[in-house]
């Protein structure tokens, strides 16, 4: 990536969210964590890689990315940053009211190509939190040279209203139509049965927050990539 030797990355979670930061239990305090900065304790985290191929996107992210209805809600939640960490429910609320489920093509640690039909979301988490707290990838580590990525198919409005309760503590993994797995590599890309038709919904994708564009992404992990002061 670039970075010198002798450099760390800290952290002095104050955003909106500060997901990130909720993998380690800290708060949004800056004293603690000048303190915590300041003792110089370090610790190779791994760091996220999304390559957008049609938008000549190839970034690097710490925390979740995520494709679909959520990355859509997250776009549309910076128009409502007034509100708060309730931007994020706002920003869902908007994105599903043109949301469709859509059938992916995806292939894992280079292998074969599969079909995952009407898949409503999917993050891919380095960490564990994104939203303002929703435990998405519940079993992700930024040490652990993977990544988690948890998919949901076949949902509709209401069922985010009676699950959401699960989102937050990490239990929705144990529920009918979600699936997890840990990767190295994932692509990800929309799938036609002609594959030289263009679909008319252009599925976003977002990384820490920030929106990058759409499929088709291809993920990876860089294990150990940088120092980063716990």
């Amino acid at each position: 990536m670039g970075v010198a030797p002798n450099t760390a990355l800290g952290l002095i979670p104050l955003g909106t969210g500060s997901d990130f930061a909720r993998t380690f239990n800290w708060k949004n305090n800056s004293l603690e964590a000048i303190e915590r900065i300041g003792k110089g304790q370090r610790q190779k985290v791994d760091v996220g890689h999304v390559v957008l191929p049609s938008g000549g996107v190839d970034r690097y992210f710490i925390n979740v990315a995520d494709i679909h209805l959520s990355a859509k809600g997250g776009y549309y939640a910076a128009k409502y940053k007034k509100l708060g960490t309730f931007c994020y429910v706002a920003g869902a609320l908007h994105g599903f009211a043109s949301h469709k489920n859509q059938d992916f093509d995806i292939r894992i640690d280079d292998g074969e190509w599969q079909l995952f039909p009407k898949v409503t979301t999917m993050a891919v988490g380095n960490a564990k939190y994104y939203g303002g707290g929703m435990k998405i990838t519940p079993t992700a580590d930024p040490f652990s040279n993977d990544l988690e990525v948890v998919m949901l198919q076949k949902f509709k409005w209401y069922d985010f209203l009676f699950q959401a309760h699960k989102l937050y503590k990490g239990s929705h993994v144990e529920i009918q139509n979600v699936s997890v797995k840990r990767v190295h590599t994932i692509e990800i890309r929309q799938h036609f049965v002609n594959l030289e038709v263009e679909s008319k919904e252009k599925i976003f994708i977002q990384a820490d927050g920030e929106h990058l564009g759409f499929l088709p992404a291809k993920f990876s992990i860089l294990p150990g990539a940088i120092d980063f002061l716990v």
